[in-house]
């Protein structure tokens, strides 16, 4: 019945477009229904139509009414709502013209139905709306959501300010009563400047990832640079703090810091994908502020508070400043490296994954270029922290045979020299007895020897660590640990100290990691550069073997080779069904249209003039390419496809007569296989469609590439089920006129039946002369 349903219309019924009048009388209801102001009246009479003079022409938002300023009643700073306007006529005559917009003034009355943000805020996702242009999106893998509308922001906020000048200018300056009054007004005032619920996918979230990802990736080498802070002061047999670098490192580490903190109060206002809507699709927003904080305090909350916690700075600014020159230093010291370690580890734990892309709004680099890089700097990373750590052991080291040689002298105030303050002090001490003979001591001084003390891995950082230059400790040590990493510290061998052999199994370990992971993903990187001459080398061999293993002569093995590189050269080795596979169809409808716009232009189809039939004939084209001396179809064979020539030169070839008929760009051979689809298609009864049995189409005419051809073809099955699909249209006596007057095949027919016929009559009108004369 369905068939029969389609088949009931003309495919080439003369039925035009609808009028003017009965399109806006369908379409003008549902806006009159939608109106988006009671003072705005449309009519609905369709002779509103015949004069121009009575339209009213939209041509852009209707405008919402102001909102009033706050007024002090009960409550501080209690809105205004507008009166409800009067609401027009229902019943509209045709002379009538529609109303023109006016402005509403503002009212006392509270409660207004017609508030447009009670009306438009209410329902799904009510939260994320009220952030701007930034909650028109809804869906969670959406990369382009609108940018937030800043101008209209600036219009709003410029409006607000005006609204709380006067009074939070009278609450800050003494006549408001209270610091919570004061309190309030500021935060009235701040109030709109507080961004709403935003969507993850939003272009201003990614670009702030990819600021913060940048920002947490200096943090990650500014922590290590902390331990460089410390040296040792060779003459004075001592250990100094390099303050002014000091100093720059904790502003530095303030300002990572603070965009750290920006981070947090920003995942208080973002959406997040509920776990639970997952089952089923992408998953569902959550845009309740509520909802949003729950969610992020039951996750990292505590972990991003333990990261952005001020402990270097006041360890530095706070108690290593009363403890320098003291015994004490050496504690205040070691409290700073642990505070630095303490909060590298969660560091690395949060920035890891939005490294990899990770993120729960989206991967942040995208491009494979940034990806290699982001693979070479995490690389860099691995050598920079191994470096600082070793050269923060080996000045714990240092510091411990100092510490063993002031207890052999049985004074342990000599515990008060081993730290002497700022770099700038440790050679303007005062004259001191002690000290000068600490300095000489022989057990200090052995400390830099190699036999002095068991240093195991370190003892190249034992020398390293009295360099006055700090890019050349840093960098000697950034290389100790790149040469680490890439050895897997196989030239390393530890003493017997148990942090030391840890330190070094977490080497071992660690490069193991990053070749496996890193450095592999550098190396799949670099052959996806060449991938496809990679699989073109492949196939190559592949084929090679095959050719071998069947022991095909060199003639057909040079064709193959010769058909297999115009292939590629061809296509590039694409596969462009399973590019198609997962595009929606009407996109796919529209890329064929593109791609096949040959077919436009082959006479044949260009005379159906019928789009439903080329888009049906597109998708089931399959690219075929043919080299020089291919045979396409051959006489006596079956004809079992059509193709379309895009590119290059065929011959025709009638067998019998040696007639040539040249094919070229635009031209189809084989294609007598649609007439003869359509004269053995019939309808039944019921008007359901079968074929009649029939011996299949044998080619008459041998078609030969004279050149490379790049073509498409149509197989007989395909294009039985075309015909079955528009057999009506096909059968119309001008579409069927217009393919047979195009075919070169129809036109060879046409010609050997006339001349036939021209000949018989000849002939029999040479005969009827003949008898004529004889009588």
């Amino acid at each position: 019945m369905a068939s029969f349903e389609k088949d009931d219309t003309p495919m080439l019924s003369n039925t035009g477009p609808p009028l003017l009048d009965e399109q806006l009388g369908s379409y003008f209801p549902s806006y009159a229904s939608l109106a988006r102001s009671s003072s705005l009246s449309i009519p609905t009479s369709s002779g509103i139509y015949v004069s121009d003079a009575k339209l009213v022409g939209y041509t852009g938002p209707l405008r919402i009414e102001r909102k009033s300023p706050f007024l002090e009643i009960g409550s501080k700073y209690t809105r205004r709502k507008p009166e409800k306007s009067s609401q027009s006529s229902p019943g509209v005559t045709e002379s009538k013209t529609a109303e023109p917009l006016t402005d509403k003034f503002p009212s006392f009355k509270t409660n207004d139905e017609s508030d447009w943000a009670i009306q438009h805020f209410a329902g799904r996702n009510e939260h994320l709306i009220k952030s701007g242009q930034l909650g028109v999106c809804n869906d969670p893998f959406c990369i382009t959501c609108p940018t937030y509308n800043s101008k209209s922001s600036k219009q709003k906020s410029s409006r607000m300010r005006g609204i709380f000048d006067p009074e939070f200018h009278k609450d800050l300056y003494g006549e408001g009563k209270g610091w919570a009054v004061k309190f309030r007004s500021v935060w009235c005032f701040l109030l709109p400047y507080i961004p709403g619920v935003m969507n993850p996918h939003a272009k201003v979230v990614q670009q702030w990832n990819k600021f913060f990802v940048i920002s947490c990736l200096l943090a990650i080498f500014l922590d290590p640079l902390f331990f460089f802070v410390l040296a040792v002061h060779f003459v004075k047999k001592c250990i100094f703090i390099n303050w002014p670098m000091t100093t720059t490192l904790v502003v530095f580490r303030s300002m990572t810091d603070f965009v750290y903190f920006l981070h947090m109060l920003l995942q208080f206002r973002l959406a997040y994908v509920a776990p639970e809507t997952r089952v089923v699709g992408a998953g569902e927003l959550v845009d309740h502020p509520k909802k949003i904080a729950k969610n992020y305090l039951k996750g990292n909350f505590f972990i991003d508070v333990l990261v952005v916690l001020p402990l270097p700075q006041i360890i530095v600014f706070l108690i290593l400043p009363n403890s320098l020159g003291t015994s004490g230093a050496n504690h205040a010291k070691n409290l700073l490296r642990t505070a630095v370690i303490a909060q590298y580890i969660p560091r690395l734990y949060r920035f890891l994954p939005l490294l990899a892309g990770q993120s729960p709004s989206g991967f942040v680099f995208e491009t494979a270029w940034a990806n290699f890089v982001i693979n070479l700097l995490t690389f860099m990373l691995a050598g920079h922290i191994v470096g600082s750590l070793w050269y923060l052991f080996g000045l714990q080291g240092v510091n411990r045979c100092f510490r063993d040689a002031c207890n052999r002298t049985g004074n342990t105030s000599c515990l008060d020299y081993i730290d002497c303050g700022h770099g700038d002090e440790a050679g303007n001490h005062s004259p001191d007895l002690r000290r000068d003979q600490w300095k000489s001591n022989e057990n200090a001084t052995a400390c830099f020897a190699k036999e002095g003390f068991d240093y195991g891995i370190y003892l190249q950082a034992v020398n390293l660590t009295t360099e006055s230059n700090l890019l050349t400790r840093y960098t000697y040590s950034l290389f100790w640990g790149f040469q680490q990493i890439s050895t897997l510290a196989g030239n390393q061998v530890p003493s017997y100290y148990v942090y030391e052999v840890l330190f070094t199994m977490g080497i071992i370990g660690l490069g193991l990691l990053l070749f496996a992971l890193l450095i592999g993903n550098m190396q799949i990187f670099l052959q996806a550069l060449g991938r496809r001459r990679l699989e073109m080398s492949l196939r190559r061999r592949d084929v090679e073997q095959w050719m071998e293993h069947r022991r095909l002569p060199e003639s057909l093995r040079r064709k193959v080779r010769q058909a297999e590189r115009y292939n590629w050269a061809s296509t590039r080795g694409v596969n462009e069904e399973r590019i198609f596979e997962n595009l929606p169809e009407d996109l796919q409808r529209n890329i064929r249209r593109h791609l096949f716009r040959f077919v436009n232009k082959v006479r044949i189809f260009a005379l159906m003039d019928y789009e439903p039939i080329l888009d049906a004939i597109r998708e089931r084209l399959r690219q075929r390419t043919y080299i020089e001396g291919s045979e396409v179809f051959t006489a006596g064979d079956i004809i079992e496809k059509m193709v379309f020539i895009v590119r290059g030169k065929m011959e025709s070839r009638v067998d019998g007569n040696g007639i040539v008929v040249p094919l070229s760009e635009g031209d189809v051979c084989g294609e007598e296989l649609l007439t003869w689809c359509l004269e053995h298609s019939s309808i039944n009864r019921d008007m359901k469609r079968h074929q009649i049995p029939a011996q299949k189409l044998v080619s008459n005419r041998t078609v030969k590439c004279s050149t490379n051809v790049e073509a498409f073809s149509l197989r007989a099955a395909d294009l039985e089920e075309v015909t079955s699909m528009f057999s009506r249209f096909l059968r119309n006596p001008r579409v069927q006129g217009a393919i047979r007057y195009e075919s070169p095949y129809w036109r060879y027919l046409a010609a050997t039946r006339i001349q036939v016929a021209w000949r018989y009559r000849k002939r029999r009108l040479s005969r009827a002369q003949t008898s004529h004369s004889n009588y």
